[in-house]
């Protein structure tokens, strides 16, 4: 029993790691650093429900009162009434007839200190809210509002939510490759031995039963996936032409499978995919041959970790991938989560949600995974940044998919019309500001703006000021009431930009362009 991990001795580690998106820690103490005093047991005691009702509408976590914001550990200073009552906050301060799924909310002395510490599960049955009938919910490590309509669950979500926090009968630390723990222990904190790194990623716990295993222990790290979960693999199908044909015209002409723990799953399935990302051979600098990535291998990466790390894992089927001739298709069992919408993930917002919460935590803190929620804004930039088409999202009862394609986002003739442009090599932002000027008409800054998606005039200075230093780009300035020739009609405008394609293009291209736009370039 030597191994087993005393809660003080958790907190206290968890205080060491310091705040996360499953983890808060907050001050019972308020105003100036040279006059604090005891922050009111009312507000305290909003704190712990919000953050409780947060974390529980969320993927769980934990709140410690009595830390700062830095890690260090100045305690709880009220009278053991007031303790009491922030104690219960957890009940009292809930909507009426709600009941938090709470693991702890205890008294703990560390470090000679008076802490709090409370731990809660994640909601599965319903969403929680304070008692005014508020909603709020983690993002990143902030408690945010929400809606009940955004935090819905289908009913079928919840066996599947709930699926890796279940413990496994008959599973046993044995079943575990102890050497690929031990590594994953002394990453987290060195010198932790494994039973305690298991129990204090929540993997584990002594029961008067004995050393109790969950499941997303086996999924990540067991010996025999087979035995555990052999739906844990990946297809990898190469499909000759655009679309799957069946029957005699099946156009199928490689089908590999790899298969195995979540961790080995990780690297296989990359090894397995990248040979389909290097097949464009061109004609590089210093006269030589060489294979250019169709596909950003970020992109790639970051879309096999999502579908392999949120897929449903009680679903029989396992991750596929199709490589088609122009896309490649990554599909993960299991439908969207009700709580996300296609819209929402194309907005790019940092939205944090896991359907297996505990296999997500663990690669988080492992740093095999960034922040949660960033996973398809770096899908989506990464694309951009290689200029590539935007990627598609699709969902149904059954499988959420991921579309890459190798296709560029320009047509083909805005890709003749900035071949002009190559020895400037412009930026991706640069390029879309000099396609504003491909019909030859003038725009203005706005247009700019949102060319580029964006707000930030930082980066509309960047980019403009290069265009302006290299004469691609003038400002030709008129009068609001100015009137501005156009091919169809005149209209006016006022701070028009227009680009400068005089000095850059080659005489003949030069004199088409400007005849079939009739463009009239300020000197």
């Amino acid at each position: 029993m030597e191994d087993i991990l005393f809660l003080n001795e958790r907190v206290s580690n968890a205080i060491k790691i310091g705040e996360s998106d499953f983890r808060e820690f907050k001050s019972a103490y308020q105003g100036k650093p040279d006059n604090k005093k005891p922050r009111p047991v009312k507000e305290i005691c909003r704190d712990i429900a919000e953050g409780l009702v947060a974390f529980a509408n969320t993927d769980g976590g934990e709140l410690i009162i009595g830390v700062e914001d830095d890690g260090t550990i100045t305690g709880v200073p009220h009278s053991e009434k007031d303790i009491a009552i922030m104690l219960k906050a957890g009940k009292s301060h809930v909507f009426d007839g709600q009941v938090l799924p709470l693991d702890y909310s205890v008294k703990l002395v560390i470090d000679d200190k008076i802490v709090l510490f409370f731990q809660v599960q994640k909601g599965t049955h319903e969403i929680f809210q304070l008692p005014d009938g508020r909603v709020v919910e983690r993002q990143d490590k902030r408690t945010v509002p929400a809606t009940v309509k955004h935090l819905q669950f289908k009913q079928q979500e919840i066996i599947s939510r709930a699926y890796d926090r279940q413990y496994v009968d008959g599973a046993t630390v044995n079943d575990l490759d102890f050497s690929l723990v031990q590594s994953f222990a002394d990453s987290f904190l060195k010198g932790i031995t494994i039973e305690k790194y298991l129990q204090q990623l929540g993997l584990a716990e002594y029961s008067v039963s004995g050393f109790k295993i969950r499941r997303a222990a086996l999924l990540l790290f067991t010996k025999d996936i087979q035995k555990w979960c052999p739906n844990s693999k990946v297809r990898f199908l190469k499909v000759s032409g655009t679309t799957l044909e069946s029957g005699h015209k099946y156009n199928v002409i490689s089908d590999e499978m790899v298969q195995g723990n979540i961790y080995e799953l990780l690297y296989k399935s990359w090894e397995g995919v990248r040979p389909y990302l290097a097949y464009k051979t061109v004609f590089g600098p210093g006269a030589i041959f060489e294979q250019q990535y169709i596909y950003p291998e970020e992109a790639c990466r970051e879309a096999l970790v999502n579908a392999i790390v949120h897929r449903d894992y009680i679903s029989h089927n396992g991750v596929e991938v199709y490589i088609y001739d122009d896309r490649m298709e990554i599909k993960s069992p299991g439908a969207l989560l009700s709580t996300i919408t296609i819209n929402i993930l194309e907005e790019l917002e940092n939205r944090h949600e896991s359907r297996n919460s505990k296999i997500a935590y663990v690669l988080k803190v492992s740093n095999l995974m960034r922040e949660l929620g960033e996973g398809m804004k770096r899908i989506f930039t990464s694309m951009q940044e290689k200029e590539l088409r935007k990627p598609k999202l699709y969902s149904n009862t059954s499988w959420f998919t991921v579309t890459l394609f190798n296709k560029s986002v320009y047509s083909e003739e805005q890709q003749k019309f900035l071949k002009h442009f190559d020895k400037f090599k412009l930026s991706v932002n640069q390029k879309k500001i000099v396609l504003l000027g491909i019909d030859g008409k003038a725009f203005a800054q706005a247009d700019i703006y949102k060319a580029m998606n964006t707000k930030d005039k930082n980066v509309y200075d960047n980019e403009i000021k290069k265009l302006k230093r290299i004469r691609i780009l003038i400002e030709s300035k008129t009068d609001k009431s100015t009137p501005t020739k156009t091919d169809n009609a005149s209209t006016t405008s006022s701070g028009k930009t227009i680009i400068k394609i005089m000095d850059l293009l080659p005489p003949k291209i030069k004199k088409e362009y400007l005849s079939k736009y009739k463009i009239q370039i300020p000197q």
